[in-house]
């Protein structure tokens, strides 16, 4: 149990927490607008230019309730209990408004986005400050258990929406792993292919040096283009991590490899490919990306375009980059995000991006879905 409250208490802040959106400002005018109308028509309120001064001032809070979430706590509930005090000294009704409930913002907010610190010390002060209200109220064991189990609705809510949050993040973590090291095993090939080149030049080299003087000083042009090329694709690797996974022992694909992509298909839509430009002369990493951005993509379209017939793939090179540009004729109105797909999309964005290039999906302009890659032909990311 120790050990339950110390991870507890450790807990870091939630990653990434928008300021303010614009929902946070529609979410301000609303209730401004409610808590003046209620403070104009309700005719049992206490105090009701007190009401709605703390009704309306209390706002702002909502919109620093991701990034402080325990001071505009602290702020809220403060204020709100010191008032009740001062009410209950002077024997009178507390001011407030029944727009305040939006005031459990706040403790979604403490569980959804603050630290696990924040979340104890604000629960302590959200908890004494609806104690003493219900205290001061006379409130039954009905209002006890009914206000309590709002509460505690909110918080749990804003702690399963950080919980599935991390999972989510956790999951395409993994995705761009998983893409990272096809990639690295796509570029190993490269290098050792580069590698096999310079140690046969150099032997070719030394075999023919004592009937042809020039020939070590061919061999040794040979053996510093290729080595350059090398280092081109060692340039381009990323920082691998080792796991406990058989490695994948398979040759890496080539450009070649896209036009087998080609294919009729009785079951599903009929794929067809469109090569322009020099393509012979692309690095192995750039027509590895090309090839696998291809092959999800069409693996996408045969498994959820809706009454698909055709899937077309368009690739151009010209003297600066690669575009890949993959088309279904399905109906427009299917949504394909890759969540629930084992992150293909993710993976296809991660692998343009390390070649410093982009990748982006959508459904087209008339109907079925688009994906869009453009890689730089050099394939180093700038």
């Amino acid at each position: 149990m120790r050990e339950f409250f110390r991870s507890v208490w450790s807990e870091p802040r939630a990653p990434h927490p928008p300021r303010r959106v614009r929902m946070d400002w529609g979410l301000l005018a609303a209730f401004a607008v409610v808590g003046l109308l209620e403070a104009t028509f309700r005719s049992d309120l206490p105090w009701r230019a007190a009401s709605l001064v703390v009704g309306v001032g209390l706002l702002p809070t909502l919109l620093w309730r991701r990034t402080r979430p325990l001071r505009m706590v602290v702020i809220a509930f403060g204020l709100v209990t010191a008032m009740k005090l001062a009410a209950l000294a002077a024997g009178s009704e507390p001011p407030g408004l029944h727009t305040m409930a939006y005031l459990l913002l706040l403790p979604y907010a403490l569980f959804r986005w603050g630290t696990g610190r924040e979340a104890t010390l604000g629960l302590s002060i959200v908890a004494a400050a609806a104690s003493f209200d219900l205290i001061s109220t006379g409130a039954g064991i009905g209002d006890v258990i009914g206000g309590s189990a709002v509460l505690s609705s909110t918080m749990a809510l804003g702690a399963a929406v950080r919980y599935r949050d991390r999972v989510r993040l956790r999951e395409l973590d993994e995705a761009k792993l998983a893409e990272r090291e096809r990639l690295a095993r796509d570029l190993h090939d490269t290098v050792a292919h580069h590698v096999s080149a310079i140690a046969i030049r150099a032997q070719a080299g030394l075999a023919a040096a004592p009937t042809r003087p020039e020939a070590p000083v061919d061999a040794l042009r040979v053996i510093a283009d290729e080595a350059s090329r090398a280092l081109g694709e060692m340039r381009t690797m990323v920082r691998l991590l080792r796991r406990d996974e058989p490695a994948e022992l398979a040759p890496g694909p080539r450009f070649s490899d896209i036009e087998r992509l080609a294919s009729p298909s009785a079951t599903g839509p009929s794929v067809d490919v469109k090569l322009t430009g020099d393509l012979d002369s692309l690095p192995s990493s750039v027509a590895a990306a090309i090839f696998r951005i291809a092959q999800e993509s069409i693996t996408n379209a045969r498994r959820h375009a809706r009454q698909a017939t055709r899937v077309e793939v368009d690739v151009t090179a010209d003297d600066a980059s690669v575009r890949l540009r993959v088309t279904d004729d399905g109906h427009a109105v299917q949504a394909r995000p890759s969540a629930s797909r084992g992150y293909g999309l993710i993976g296809m964005i991660e692998r343009a991006e390390l070649l410093g290039g982009t990748c982006h999906a959508g459904p087209g302009p008339q109907r079925g879905w688009t994906v869009m890659a453009v890689l730089p032909r050099n394939g180093r990311s700038t």
